[in-house]
């Protein structure tokens, strides 16, 4: 793990001729273990979206393979991220008094609006009811990195809320840069 939040890679090229092996050129690249930034893509007629490439690279790199969804707490907008996401909400669950409101809330929004789901092999997700009729998505999804995990968001929903963060930060003389 490199320092700046990414994998470091080292790739070799070799030859082999009559001396054995050889490295002819090295390179490194870094492979970024974060979901940043967001892209807007069609549902196809079949009800699936591609997920950006920039976020299947964070899944290959975590070896995620399965996706825990849920409804999110204060958004319109469905996040995503692997069961890693699920254990730490339950840590958290499993550090309270379990016949506490709290504990029952956090349950009915962690358990109760949450699901699992894959990419089918070309790295598209089924944009289901359970996420269409939450966010109000219908032709795009615009998927939204947020570190650890992703949202899926409808585009015009997404645009007006950042608008609306921009516009706050900046009303409290906060910069976003």
């Amino acid at each position: 793990m490199s320092p700046a939040g990414g994998v470091l890679c080292l790739v070799l090229k070799v030859c082999t001729g009559r001396w054995g092996l050889r490295v002819y050129r090295k390179r490194q690249y870094r492979v970024m273990n974060r979901f940043l930034s967001h892209a807007t893509n069609r549902i196809d007629a079949k009800g699936r979206v591609s997920v950006p490439s920039m976020f299947r690279s964070v899944l290959s790199a975590l070896d995620i393979r399965e996706l825990y969804c849920f409804q999110d707490f204060v958004f319109p907008a469905i996040s995503a991220g692997g069961p890693e996401l699920l254990d730490r909400f339950e840590r958290q669950i499993g550090g309270e008094d379990p016949f506490s409101p709290q504990t029952n809330q956090m349950s009915l929004l962690i358990h109760g609006g949450g699901v699992f789901m894959k990419l089918d092999q070309e790295g598209r997700l089924m944009v289901t009811d359970f996420i269409r009729d939450f966010t109000g998505i219908t032709t795009e999804v615009t998927f939204v990195g947020r570190a650890d995990h992703f949202q899926l968001w409808a585009p015009q929903v997404f645009l007006e809320r950042q608008a609306a963060a921009r516009e706050e930060r900046r009303l409290r003389g906060q910069r976003s840069d």
